[in-house]
């Protein structure tokens, strides 16, 4: 199994099968719109405008399952990140990143790279999953992880 076997609903509600990033360095980010670390979201812009012609896909899934920091429906979501961060990468619809409900791709993504001491579950918004090009987790990054401090990683994916 491989990250090319899930399938999401982008933030307008079309379905988006992710075979359609087969080749690409993909860092996928659960976010939210009232969090501490939301100023990533101008990192992770930064990395996709840098390195989105080098082939990587920045994608985000906001989650309303810590603290309740991400209320808004999904239009509300990508109004707030357009108009405030003016993301362009790749905005998901709102899913659940933990428990019994949690996306189908993320209960993957947690399998293939738990967190510290073995844990799955995600801890809070912005943890991070880069995605090598055959669709294989290459790490698991920390909420407190810049995503300028990915940067290094993600230019040896995209080498490899």
């Amino acid at each position: 199994m491989s990250l090319y076997d899930f399938q999401a609903l982008s933030i307008d509600g079309q379905p988006v099968a992710l075979s359609q990033y087969k080749g690409q360095v993909m860092l996928i980010v659960n976010t939210a719109s009232a969090c501490g670390f939301t100023p990533q979201f101008t990192g992770l812009e930064k990395l996709h405008q840098k390195y989105g012609p080098q082939g990587l896909a920045v994608v985000g899934f906001p989650c309303n399952q810590f603290a309740s920091q991400d209320p808004g429906d999904d239009s509300q979501i990508a109004n707030f990140c357009q108009k405030n961060y003016g993301v362009s990468f790749q905005m998901m619809g709102k899913i659940k990143v933990n428990g019994p409900d949690a996306h189908p791709l993320y209960q993957w993504l947690t399998a293939e790279a738990p967190g510290i001491l073995g844990s799955k579950a995600i801890k809070w918004n912005f943890t991070k999953f880069l995605v090598g090009k055959d669709g294989r987790v290459i790490k698991r990054y920390a909420p407190q992880d810049a995503p300028e401090k990915i940067a290094k990683d993600i230019e040896a994916a995209l080498a490899g």
